[in-house]
């Protein structure tokens, strides 16, 4: 499968260090740099308006998908190639899963971690075969990929779904792993328990 969309899920505020503004900076023009199409929630705030005005800056194509309900609150970016306006969150869930080819979560809140857990669910399920990676920005995601081993250690996650997307702290690193279509995708850096550090 040729990827030649990436659906970005990350916060809609700036985060408390400048690294995640960095990195939404860095990954928008990388994007932009490769080609690749971005689609995202299609607001102009947080790590997630900075990425797309990147991506714009660097003559890329962006796609937002926002819901009305949240038109006023998130403020809509009006500079993208396509913005689509939709009735639900569920709605806007679908039509980016259906948009990309591939999805990156960056550093966020709860609905970035809603999100990256139900597209991830999907691909377990076989609903959909597209790359997931996480851009782990200042090691944002250490906890998720420490409980995503507990899960496994405890029974609830079979072994061999222990690690279902890609990790890398560089943006061109993460797109470098995930356009490997068809191939492994390297495990992140082992997370030490209490008991052996």
């Amino acid at each position: 499968m040729e990827i030649k969309s990436v659906c970005v899920f990350c916060g809609s505020r700036m985060g408390a260090r400048p690294d995640y503004l960095e990195g939404a900076k860095t990954l928008g023009t990388e994007l932009a740099r490769r080609g690749l199409s971005l689609v995202y929630g299609g607001t102009s705030v947080g790590l997630m308006g900075a990425m797309a005005d990147a991506v714009l800056a660097g003559g890329g194509k962006v796609v937002g998908v926002l819901p009305k309900m949240l038109s006023d609150r998130e403020i809509a970016h009006k500079g993208l190639t396509e913005l689509h306006l939709v009735d639900s969150m569920h709605t806007r869930k679908a039509m980016m899963a259906q948009r990309a080819d591939a999805f990156i979560a960056m550093p966020g809140g709860v609905g970035t971690f809603e999100e990256l857990f139900e597209i991830t669910t999907w691909a377990q399920l076989g609903i959909h075969h597209k790359p997931i990676g996480l851009l782990n920005v200042a090691d944002f995601y250490a906890p998720l990929l420490a409980l995503m081993r507990r899960a496994v250690d405890e029974g609830f996650i079979p072994e061999t779904r222990a690690q279902p997307f890609a990790c890398e702290a560089s943006p061109a690193a993460l797109l470098d792993q995930l356009l490997k279509v068809g191939q492994p995708l390297a495990p992140p850096k082992p997370v030490l328990r209490p008991e052996q550090t």
